[in-house]
Order: C-alpha cells, then sequence, then structure tokens
C-alpha cells in the first residue's frame, strides 16, 4: 500500500517550478487523490488505507498548520495540486472559502448525512466531527457551577475563571457565536464580566485550563471537551491523577445548546481528482470512517446516530447549539477579536 507522505513543505519545489515558468498543471491522475492536512494523527493512515481498499484510490498528502496550507494553495493558484482541504476548526475553513480556494459539492450522500448546520448551506465544505467547548469545575470549591456560558460573567464567579488567549481560534468562535446570538453589545458586556472573573491572566492551551483547576489557581475553566477525555483515557500531566476531581457541565441545555466547533472536509476550488475528492468525503461520512475520525482525538462524530468512543462516552450525550450555523464562527471571527481587544482580553 503507497502513502506519499510529503510532510509540511517537501515537494515545493516542483509546484514552485511550474508556477514560475508558466507550465500547465499536472493532468488528472486516474486514482490518486491528494489531500492538504492540517491533521496531524499518524493514524489517519488507517482511514486512507480504508479507502484505497475500497476504491484503489491512493492517497497522497501534505500536512501543515491551516493558515500554511491556505497561504501554498494561494500561491500555488491553478496548478495546486490539492483535491481535498481537511482543517480542526470552522474558522479556518472559512478563510480558505472566503479566499476562493473552495468548491461546492453537490452529493445527497453529504447532504443526507451531515446535518444542515453542520455543513455549508451550498455545499463548500463539510464537518465530519464535533468539538463541544464547554465548562468544567472543581467540584470540592464550586457549589453551584455555571450552567451557560453567559453565567460565566455573573459576579458571583469572581477571581475563579480560567482561560486561554481571546486569539485562540476556540475563543473566538465561541465570541462569534455569542454576537450571533445576542448581539454586539451584549457580547463585549459578557467579555468583559468574564474577564473580570479571571483568577489570572489568559495563558496556555486548553489542558493547562484543567491544571489550574487541579492546582488551586482557578475553580472553573472553559475548554474542548476532548482535552479533558484524553486525560481520562491516557496520561496527562497534571490532569490525569485528578480527573476525578473535576466536574463538567454541558452549557446551555435549556436554551439553545452547547457550542460546537468542528473539524471540516472541503474539496478544492483546482482540484485535479475532483470525482476522487468527492469519493473521500462521502467516505468520510461511513459509519467506519466516523468512528475512527472522532476516536482519534475524543470527538463526538457529526452523522447521527454512531457510536460513540469508549472515551467520549463517559461524558454522555448533550443538546448542541443547531441554531447557529458553522460559517458564522469565520463571518464574526475579526468582530470577535475586535470585541475582546476592546475589554482588554489579552
Amino acid at each position: 500500500m503507497r502513502h506519499e507522505y510529503f510532510g509540511r513543505f517537501a515537494g515545493c519545489a516542483l509546484v514552485a517550478m511550474a508556477v514560475a515558468v508558466g507550465m500547465p498543471a499536472p493532468a488528472a491522475a486516474n486514482g490518486e487523490l491528494n489531500i492538504y492536512s492540517a491533521r496531524h494523527y499518524d493514524t489517519d493512515d488507517v482511514l486512507f488505507d480504508e479507502f484505497k481498499e475500497r476504491t484503489g484510490i491512493t492517497v497522497n498528502r501534505i500536512e501543515g498548520k491551516s493558515d500554511e496550507l491556505i497561504a501554498r494553495m494561494q500561491a500555488e493558484g491553478e496548478n495546486s495540486p490539492a483535491d481535498v482541504f481537511l482543517t480542526v476548526d470552522a474558522g479556518r475553513i472559512w478563510r480558505a472559502d472566503e479566499a476562493g480556494l473552495l468548491s461546492p459539492v453537490d452529493s445527497e450522500v453529504l447532504k443526507e448525512r451531515i446535518p444542515p448546520h453542520l455543513r455549508h448551506p451550498d455545499g463548500h465544505w463539510f464537518g465530519m466531527s464535533q468539538r463541544a467547548r464547554i465548562i468544567f469545575y472543581a467540584k470540592d470549591r464550586v457549589e453551584d457551577p455555571p450552567q451557560t456560558y453567559e453565567a460565566l460573567a455573573d459576579d458571583q464567579y469572581d477571581d475563579m475563571v480560567c482561560s486561554r488567549s481571546s486569539s485562540n481560534i476556540y475563543n473566538l468562535s465561541l465570541m462569534a457565536s455569542i454576537i450571533e446570538t445576542h448581539g454586539r453589545d451584549t457580547a463585549k458586556e459578557w467579555a468583559a464580566g468574564v474577564y473580570e472573573n479571571m483568577a489570572r491572566e489568559p495563558q496556555g492551551n486548553d489542558t493547562d485550563q484543567l491544571r489550574g483547576i487541579v492546582s488551586g489557581e482557578c475553580d472553573i475553566a472553559i475548554a474542548n471537551h476532548y482535552y479533558y477525555v484524553r486525560a481520562l483515557v491516557s496520561d496527562v500531566e497534571g490532569v490525569t491523577d485528578s480527573t476525578d476531581e473535576i466536574g463538567w457541565v454541558w452549557p446551555n441545555q435549556s436554551g439553545r445548546g452547547a457550542h460546537v466547533n468542528l473539524a471540516a472536509a472541503a474539496v478544492t476550488a483546482n482540484a485535479p481528482n475532483r470525482e476522487n475528492a468527492v469519493a473521500f468525503l462521502e467516505f468520510l461520512t461511513s459509519d467506519f470512517a466516523q468512528s475512527h475520525f472522532a476516536k482519534q482525538n475524543n470527538e463526538f462524530p457529526a452523522v447521527p446516530g454512531v457510536p460513540l468512543d469508549q472515551g467520549v462516552a463517559q461524558l454522555g450525550y448533550f443538546i448542541p447549539d443547531t441554531s447557529t450555523g458553522a460559517e458564522v464562527y469565520g463571518e464574526n471571527a475579526p468582530e470577535a477579536q475586535a470585541v475582546f481587544n476592546e475589554v482588554g482580553w489579552p
């Protein structure tokens, strides 16, 4: 079985030379698929092997950070070999779409399998797994944890909250959804209240917020659900030995539901192997791929009815926000950052 794994920037020379001298893009190669992926999981090879087994199509991939891959596709232009773009959040798939790098897909399989709130309304991209941003708290120190995102700004939680920086894409997406739901003025008041309630300056990643609860630096944290699940199923320093001390809340269960971000996939605008690319996206919605796709990072499948991974199942089921389309996370991101800046949330 052949997987050509180019690494982050390997293979640039051939493409750069083609662009520089005006060579036409290589003809579509039957039986191949070129993926630009911001996912950094070696276990994705299992998906590629299964796809090859089912279709006979060989997968070649290039890995990098989302913004790097977007810039690369822009530089390659019509000569780009990329057929599929994979990201780990809705905000960056939106950036690629805004740059004109994605193309619409009209697939009955994708429309049937992926719920409307987890895909672009015109088929430019599709969510393949879900990442819920939820509230964690110290069981022994917080008797009445906040039940909504809005409650994080309440005075009763003064000097108790931990969060990462405002520029983090997960916080930007959450703020984008709050702007969409409540309007800019209310969102600004919320951001100011949460920042006022912080026990320390924003820092670190989501694991560091959980460590803050364990160490006693803070009592409440905002984090993606899978950072906690990782500590349940593997050894995460500073968290795993104390998971019993941490409780969690699925926010806004009596209202709009919990905020969910997405790992997403799209067919590129200049895909030389477009039919293969569409076939791959449809494959990612299969029960096999959904179970594997979600399990790698302890996420929730995008397709309803697919059984949860054992670790994720420990958190139970929840009501997600289905009223806020994921495209909003990108559209409102600049405004979200502006609001954070105005209240001084670094």
